[in-house]
């Protein structure tokens, strides 16, 4: 508390001298949903906003990427929610197959069992029940978070609304010819024991071998290159590209295939690469994608030779043996047949794993369910080429065209127990049942159901729709479908993004499920590393909101996120935003005891000061910006914004340059008072959907209203007073150059200077007193002696620093430092003077070095100002 803040008593004791988050958040939060505020209403009048969360794993934990993602969701439906419009944030969760049976297995293991020993049945049983007594944490977590949504919709993906509408589009699908069943290359986890994904599999660069092996005799021999010897069991073919000369005489020859009693062909195919390796390639159709579709091309047979766990199947000396075991003891066969030309080990490439369960994934030709998505991918496409759907920023929608322009058919089975069963029943004498929701299963001897679940991706790409009831035509789906905006990261856009896409524009007749896609980054450490248990670097959320608030946690987040770009974060950027809340609890605290109030109507301009004119003008004007980086989604600048006005022009300057009026009481301290309570009420409204917690209590502390969260939304009046601000950029020029020339003297903050203040012909003349206070200058007094001069502003300020300072000691420095900001200006200038230097320099650092120039200048301005005020003699 200042020295000054003393003098007017307490008009609001209820608020606590120190805001402390842990004793707020919680109880607010209850508060809130208790309320109602975050509930939706179909029958409202309101216009509709609407927005999904990404549904998080029923098995996940609130990280720093849901932190980060629901912050910035928030923010959008706290505002949209301020602004009238009928707001719905749909929650719910994701039944995450693999992960939550993974889970479930482990616990069965701990017991010496596996799902085997229950029975399919009782298995799905035991996940339920699990589901109902530690799934779902992430919901209390997101309660932590300040998440404002509607909690009496929230749905689960296997929940039996949900389970109808998956039911419902994979029965119209099939019908349709979409959804069809057929061998292919698929991702497969031996460990797991299904069928995965891409998303599922992360790449990583593994120590590995490379070895070459001569196929055949002679001149009828060639040399292929492999990473994986053991699948060469189940080679059908040797490649080679149609217009290599070196292998002319080979294509359509058989050669032998060493170790077997096989001979495969050698085939022309204009997928090899001539320039790569030997330009000759082994296909091994079973085993590989691109190998499985240059077998489709030359009706090559396909020869699986492992079974689902990656054991080798063929019989002879390898068989029963894992893909890893047989790798060595294959490559030792072959090299005591004198089959190896060379090898390579470490040899470093990228392999796929599991996500899940880390194993390496196994490419493995499989009778799967297959989504035959080019009509769909097409339409999804067209969407945001015609603009139906804008993608936000700009510059993504390539990589989304990327990806739906070439995308490849979608393997939608997997062999887990969890999940939506394949709606698919197989009669005795090969019949083949599709059954829609409303259909009776087949019943009779011999009828039984496909054994496979949905990849969840398929559950989930109706998330827009289903969660509102599809396929009814429900009241909330003709209110809210389809959704105004989907907020999620760029590392999903191909996954679940182009998913709900295809299924939204299908289902729907056409509407795309979102008019606006927002991408955002990923959440980095401080020093823009990836977040990895690995690097010891994750962070866990929860403990930086222990210890300084939710709302420090989230204005980190929200100022770091920048459209499209990753986001790095460290713990002192929380303590900073901790820092901010308290600066927003002191300051609002100050100027309630000080008479700032929202009581009555604004005085009218000629009632006001200069200072109460300026900081009113750059109200509005910050109330159109964030408006403006609102529609943008430049959260980054909208909190940025916000941090610099509330900070440095409202509590910095307009709150100091009114102690004076507040001290000296009457009427213009109560138009100050009621002009800083305006202030105050818009910028917590400004902050509030960002900084929910801090900004409730001051705000309904200090208008007794019900609650900001149900608050209008701030409006731009459009006034503007160009002169005020111009006058108080003076007033600031004069302060900010006379307090740095008092540092720079090594004069402490609170030491008292006589001083004479010349501001004829200035619109200072007004803000005498303020000048005064705010620079601790005392009236010249009898004696007075300038020993320092300083021109600033059209002002002048003479300092009478006699006992203070040791005048000649300051003109050595500030000459030193004279002489080295013109070296700095030579030699900035002289960089940007040679022509060759611009053409060959980037951009940034070219930047840079006109910013040394424009640094060095302004130095060099000052130090001549102050040398120039210093006493001669």
């Amino acid at each position: 508390m200042t020295e000054n803040t003393q003098q007017q008593p307490a008009s609001n004791p209820e608020l606590p001298t120190q805001y402390v988050p842990a004793e707020v958040e919680g109880k607010l939060y209850e508060r809130w949903v208790e309320r109602g505020y975050f509930e939706a209403d179909e029958k409202s009048e309101k216009p509709p906003f609407t927005v999904v969360i990404p549904p998080p794993n029923v098995t996940g934990s609130l990280h720093l990427g849901h932190a980060f993602e629901h912050t910035l969701i928030d923010a959008v439906t706290r505002r949209k929610r301020m602004q009238g419009y009928e707001t719905l944030w749909q929650p719910g969760m994701d039944h995450a197959g693999i992960a939550t049976q993974n889970v479930v297995e482990r616990e069965l293991a701990k017991e010496g069992k596996s799902r085997h020993d229950l029975g399919r049945e009782a298995f799905v049983e035991r996940v339920w029940k699990w589901k109902g007594e530690s799934g779902g944490q992430i919901s209390g977590q997101m309660r932590r978070l300040g998440d404002g949504v509607a909690w009496s919709r929230e749905r689960f993906t296997m929940d039996e609304g949900l389970s109808k509408a998956v039911q419902t589009i994979f029965k119209k699908l099939y019908d349709d010819e979409l959804i069809y069943r057929a061998e292919r290359i698929i991702n497969w986890c031996p460990r797991c024991l299904t069928a995965i994904s891409d998303i599922e599999v992360e790449y990583q660069d593994d120590d590995g071998e490379l070895v070459s092996l001569k196929y055949g005799e002679g001149e009828d021999s060639v040399v292929v290159a492999t990473t994986r010897a053991e699948t060469m069991l189940g080679d059908t073919a040797v490649a080679v590209h149609p217009g290599d000369a070196r292998y002319a005489h080979l294509v359509g020859k058989r050669i032998k295939l060493p170790l077997t009693d096989r001979t495969i062909p050698v085939v022309a195919d204009e997928h090899v690469d001539p320039e790569f390796g030997t330009g000759a390639v082994k296909v091994t159709p079973a085993h590989d994608p691109n190998d499985f579709e240059i077998g489709r091309r030359h009706g090559l047979p396909n020869i699986t030779v492992m079974d689902e766990r990656a054991v080798i199947t063929v019989p002879g000396p390898f068989e029963g043996l894992d893909r890893l075991e047989a790798r060595s003891a294959i490559v030792a066969a072959l090299r005591a047949d004198g089959r190896i030309v060379a090898e390579k080990r470490p040899y470093t490439h990228s392999v796929g794993h599991c996500s899940r369960c880390k194993t390496t994934i196994e490419p493995r030709l499989s009778l799967q369910w297959w989504v035959k998505v080019g009509p769909l991918a097409k339409a999804a496409g067209d969407a945001v080429r015609d603009d139906r759907v804008t993608i936000h920023p700009k510059e993504m929608e390539s990589r989304y065209f990327g990806w739906v322009d070439n995308l490849h058919d979608w393997c939608i089975s997997r062999q887990l127990w969890w999940g939506h069963r394949i709606p698919v029943w197989y009669g005795p004498n090969g019949e083949m049942v599709c059954v829609g929701p409303d259909d009776e299963a087949p019943a009779g001897e011999g009828w039984t159901q496909d054994t496979d679940v949905l990849d969840t991706w398929f559950s989930s790409g109706l998330w827009p729709f289903s969660t509102l009831g599809w396929p009814e035509q429900t009241p909330s789906v003709e209110k809210f479908y389809p959704n105004s905006i989907l907020i999620t990261g760029y590392d999903i856009l191909f996954f679940w993004v182009a998913r709900m896409m295809m299924f939204g524009l299908y289902a729907m007749d056409g509407t795309p499920p979102f008019s606006t896609i927002v991408l955002h980054g990923m959440v980095r450490d401080e020093h823009g590393k990836k977040m990895s248990k690995t690097f010891g670097n994750v962070v866990n959320p929860l403990d930086w909101m222990d210890k300084y608030g939710t709302d420090a946690v989230r204005f980190t987040l929200a100022r770091g996120a920048n459209p499209g770009v990753d986001v790095p974060i460290g713990e002192d950027w929380v303590q900073g935003s901790r820092n901010f809340a308290n600066k927003i609890w002191n300051a609002t605290r100050f100027a309630m005891m000080n008479g700032a109030t929202v009581e009555g109507p604004l005085p009218d301009a000629a009632e006001l000061s200069a200072t109460d004119r300026w900081i009113l003008s750059r109200l509005n004007a910050v109330v159109a910006e964030v408006d403006a980086y609102y529609e943008d989604y430049q959260f980054a600048k909208l909190s940025d914004s916000l941090f610099h006005f509330a900070w440095d022009e409202v509590f910095d300057w307009y709150v100091e340059l009114s102690k004076t009026t507040f001290i000296e009481g009457g009427e213009a301290a109560k138009v100050s008072g009621r002009v800083l309570g305006e202030v105050l009420d818009v910028t917590l409204r400004l902050l509030h959907p960002v900084v929910p917690f801090v900004t409730e209590t001051l705000w309904t502390t200090l208008t007794g209203k019900e609650s900001v969260v149900v608050a209008d939304w701030p409006a731009d009046s459009g006034l503007r007073d160009t002169a005020a601000e111009r006058e108080i950029g003076h007033l600031q020029q004069v302060i900010t150059e006379v307090r740095r020339f008092r540092s720079d003297q090594g004069l402490q903050p609170g030491q008292k200077v006589p001083a004479r203040l010349d501001l004829t012909g200035t619109p200072l003349a007004a803000h005498e007193a303020a000048i005064r206070q705010l620079l601790r200058l005392q009236p010249e007094g009898e004696g007075f002696h300038a020993t320092a001069t300083l021109p600033v502003a059209g002002a002048t300020v003479a300092l009478d620093l006699s006992g203070t300072i040791d005048i000649e000691a300051e003109r050595k420095r500030l000459t030193k430092d004279l002489g080295a900001a013109e070296k700095e200006k030579a030699q900035a200038t002289a960089k940007l003077g040679n022509e060759a230097f611009l053409a060959k320099a980037p951009d940034n650092v070219v930047e840079k070095i006109r910013g040394r120039l424009a640094k060095s200048e302004a130095d060099i301005e000052r130090l001549t100002t102050q040398l120039a005020g210093l006493p001669q003699g």
